[in-house]
């Protein structure tokens, strides 16, 4: 008979039965017992209730020394006749502390110091291990200690308690002795017979919850830069393409006049490209006005005063910041027969070789927005700036003068951190320089002003994130990625 029949044909004959002793009785595994029951219970062929009983077991320490033991009569035999030195004695067993201890409490070994140092000499001639005695009690499944010998040995950890669980079993309104199988589907085979009208079919649980369809979740950084690029074409910014990572360092570095001996360019805070090293394809006419604004000056500007090299220019490097996608938008805007105001934003990641902490990571989102048009100056930078940081709802900030090689004036956007609990930058924003706009051929009154800021920090503001690792890296919380919620940036 299978599992399930033993069960039914055993409480037939009894009105109520424990789940531990159809265990023992059938020599089958608890487990195996309880999922037959619950494959019962589901048939309404048994009704099961929970209990509970305990019992006590020896714990690894107490299977020893039920074996070998107790520690204070290991010590005792430890002891000789003549007596040992009580140092030479606390080496005999890794247990000898609490062996000495309980051996000196229970009145069987005494401390000799008449001869200088101490000797440890038995005190009476034999003892009974009255503790080795109830371990092997409690082995043999005999419950006969005295709750107060018993508490004793689980503050020794030589006993502990375990709780069982089982079920109490009685016969369900659908009992039987045999199972009969119930259908779980209406089949057409059965409507066309007529056989469904003689079967017995399966209840079905119109309360029961589906099985929850497997799907992807969008990260917090996702959310954010949804919410950012439709704050962008809400202002009417048209999109920059930013699909090349890897740049030449004219573009990234030069067209943004940035000089070639800048702490930038250095190794310890880029990225450079190892295979291609080098790109050889530039608009030769802009580079060569690139060349002259840097090493002799122009447009109102001495220049660098510096041999400008274009091996320099040549190297390849994994892009420092989305601006020089802007550089590129501007010299190609620059080239139309005629110019038109145009609004650009972009929103991608870029890459710089710093040292990991709390908000800085060795490759981030850059936010960017551009615009060129006539007349453009300061005023309009910081009033464009305002409206746009008022679309996200960070109302704490503070502007500060900074310095960039491509934009004068500039300034630097802070962002007060709740969670930090201090002001963190979250940008950077200037107008763009006559040195880099002029060479690509953009008309003498056309300016165009530029801000950028990172994605992640704005994305800790929004969800209280502390540490920018555990929004980007093997340290994230795949829960917290299940559970964020919706983006809602304070319009």
């Amino acid at each position: 008979m299978e599992l399930n029949e033993r069960i039914l044909h055993y409480l037939e004959k009894s009105d109520k039965v424990d789940t531990l002793k159809l265990a023992s009785e059938f020599g089958e595994d608890h487990q195996k017992v309880v999922g037959a029951v619950k494959s019962l219970e589901a048939l309404d062929m048994v009704i099961s209730e929970a209990a509970k009983s305990t019992k006590w077991e020896l714990t690894e320490e107490g299977k020893l020394v039920a074996d070998k033991g107790s520690h204070e009569a290991v010590l005792y035999k430890s002891v000789p006749e003549s007596g040992i030195p009580q140092a030479e004695l606390m080496k005999t067993s890794p247990n000898a502390k609490v062996g000495f201890s309980k051996a000196m409490s229970s009145g069987w070994i005494l401390i000799d110091k008449s001869g200088g140092a101490p000797i440890v000499k038995r005190k009476v001639a034999a003892i009974t291990d009255v503790v080795q005695d109830h371990l092997n009690e409690v082995k043999k499944g005999l419950d006969t200690l005295p709750d107060n010998v018993r508490n004793d040995y689980k503050k020794r950890k030589l006993l502990q308690e375990i709780t069982i669980k089982s079920f109490l079993l009685s016969k369900g309104p659908q009992f039987a002795t045999s199972i009969k199988k119930l259908e779980t589907d209406l089949t057409s085979e059965m409507l066309l017979t007529g056989s469904w009208k003689t079967l017995d079919f399966k209840p079905y649980n119109f309360d029961a919850l589906g099985q929850p369809p497997e799907c992807g979740h969008l990260h917090p950084l996702l959310k954010v830069r949804s919410e950012f690029r439709e704050i962008f074409l809400e202002m009417g910014f048209t999109e920059m393409p930013t699909n090349k990572y890897v740049e030449s360092s004219f573009w990234n570095f030069d067209a943004l006049y940035q000089p070639q001996q800048h702490p930038a360019r250095d190794a310890h805070d880029t990225f450079f490209v190892s295979s291609p090293a080098t790109c050889t394809q530039f608009p030769m006419v802009y580079l060569e006005k690139v060349k002259k604004v840097h090493s002799e000056g122009g447009y109102g500007s001495q220049g660098y005063r510096y041999d400008w090299k274009i091996e320099e220019a040549q190297k390849n490097l994994l892009r420092t910041h989305t601006t020089a996608v802007s550089a590129r938008m501007l010299y190609h805007l620059a080239q139309q027969k005629e110019f038109t105001p145009q609004k650009y934003f972009s929103i991608d990641k870029v890459f710089r070789n710093e040292t990991l902490d709390a908000t800085h990571l060795a490759e981030f989102h850059q936010v960017e927005g551009v615009i060129a048009a006539r007349g453009l100056g300061l005023a309009d930078l910081i009033a464009v700036l305002d409206a746009f940081f008022q679309r996200l709802g960070f109302n704490r900030l503070q502007f500060k003068p900074a310095y960039n090689p491509y934009t004068e004036p500039s300034m630097e956007i802070f962002a007060f951190h709740e969670g930090l609990g201090k002001w963190i930058e979250i940008g950077n924003s200037g107008v763009f320089r006559p040195e880099m706009l002029l060479p690509m051929g953009l008309p003498e009154d056309v300016n165009v002003i530029a801000w950028g800021l990172s994605l992640e920090r704005p994305t800790m503001i929004k969800y209280g994130l502390n540490n920018i690792r555990d929004l980007v890296g093997p340290r994230v919380d795949l829960q917290m990625v299940h559970t964020n919620p919706i983006c809602r940036l304070n319009k």
